[in-house]
């Protein structure tokens, strides 16, 4: 069986579509009807994003299951981690994590399955850069301009990530850390001797909202790189090397 984590902090604008994404890859024919479990780990939620989840549920069949549970933690590697338990628990064989703001493609799963690896450190791109209005296209050319989007790349994403069960517990699992919690596992597994696919083949089409939920995270990033933006002569952008 394959799981999914789904952290949320009230999600309502963007789950719905994050889970109809996730229903797609979890029926792809090419998993030849291997079992998916997506979980959705509601932490501190206050809005309807458990409501969708449960609307969504309704669609499951005999190939994929949704379902969710509740924390109180306001942080994400705490939810990650709870989520992990619960799947490995159900007897996952390989934990696949993404974000309620991000689309993966159909064949996601199957790509990070394809590498062959015990991780997988995909790539994220960006199609709508319209929430930073004016400053939106220098930083459309920005990230095109630092960000490697290609296999070999050394990105760190939450939002496209995949580890094996064994190297998962092997690396101690995620930190409870509000951030950066992705850049601390992946570097426990390299300690770990996990073999590591960093590969651009599992797609994943994130937000570039200004509501950023974790200081230091892609979106806080983004923020950094836009407010830098009209003295960009004088004080230079960060290169956007994690997520």
């Amino acid at each position: 069986m394959i799981g999914i984590v789904v952290p949320v902090h009230n999600e309502e604008a963007c789950l719905g579509a994050c889970l109809a994404a996730l229903q797609a890859a979890a029926t792809c024919p090419d998993l030849a009807g291997e079992a998916v479990s997506i979980l959705v780990v509601l932490d501190a939620c206050s809005d309807r994003s458990q409501r969708i989840v449960l609307q969504h549920a309704m669609n499951a069949d005999v190939r994929w299951r949704l379902d969710c549970i509740a924390i109180d933690q306001r942080n994400v590697g705490a939810a990650r981690a709870a989520g992990a338990r619960v799947l490995l628990a159900r007897g996952a064989r390989w934990l696949a994590f993404t974000d309620a703001d991000t689309l993966v493609a159909p064949d996601w799963l199957c790509s990070q399955l394809a590498q062959q690896a015990e991780v997988v450190c995909g790539t994220v791109a960006v199609e709508d850069w319209s929430p930073h209005r004016q400053h939106a296209q220098a930083l459309r050319q920005h990230f095109a301009s630092t960000y490697t989007d290609a296999d070999g790349h050394r990105h760190i994403h939450g939002a496209n990530l995949g580890v094996c069960a064994r190297a998962y517990l092997r690396a101690g699992g995620f930190a409870s850390l509000a951030c950066s919690e992705d850049v601390a596992l992946v570097t426990a597994l390299q300690a770990s001797g996990a073999r590591i696919a960093w590969s651009a083949a599992p797609r994943v089409t994130t937000s570039a909202r200004r509501d950023a939920r974790a200081r230091g995270g892609f979106g806080d990033t983004l923020l950094q790189v836009a407010a830098a933006i009209p003295t960009a002569a004088a004080v230079p952008a960060p290169a956007l090397a994690i997520g």
